[in-house]
């Protein structure tokens, strides 16, 4: 007898919808990272790097906008887009937009190193 396939985690679908809309408004070097077993903070982050102060302000509004739509509300918001990076709380799902130097700074990919990336299927631009 075949066993059923497991049933896919309930913040994937938001982590790949948060995703997508960074995307959309041509966020760069997209990862998601599964957290579950390695913190208590968040079953998965979601991390990008925007290009200029208007850019971190316009991949805000949109995942801003975007899950709100789909009736997802951020719980907190730490920074703005004047600031260097940018952290949106969705409770289970850690959203953080990043100028370059900043991320490379804060090394957020390395720290989490260890977390399985979650694939996002997002197209290559």
């Amino acid at each position: 007898m075949k066993k059923a396939p497991a049933a896919e985690p309930d913040f994937l679908p938001a982590t790949r919808l948060i995703a997508s809309l960074a995307d959309d408004h041509k966020a760069i070097d997209i990862r998601a990272y599964d957290l579950r077993g390695l913190t208590v903070i968040a079953d998965s982050f979601v991390v990008c790097t925007a290009t200029s102060e208007p850019h971190v302000k316009a991949v805000s509004s949109a995942i801003l906008s975007g899950t709100r739509d789909a009736g997802l509300k951020a719980r907190n918001s730490e920074g703005n887009h004047r600031n260097n990076w940018l952290v949106l709380d969705y409770g289970n799902i850690i959203v953080h937009i990043f100028r370059k130097e900043t991320r490379e700074f804060y090394d957020l990919d390395g720290l989490w190193g260890d977390a399985p990336r979650i694939p996002l299927d997002l197209e290559e631009g």
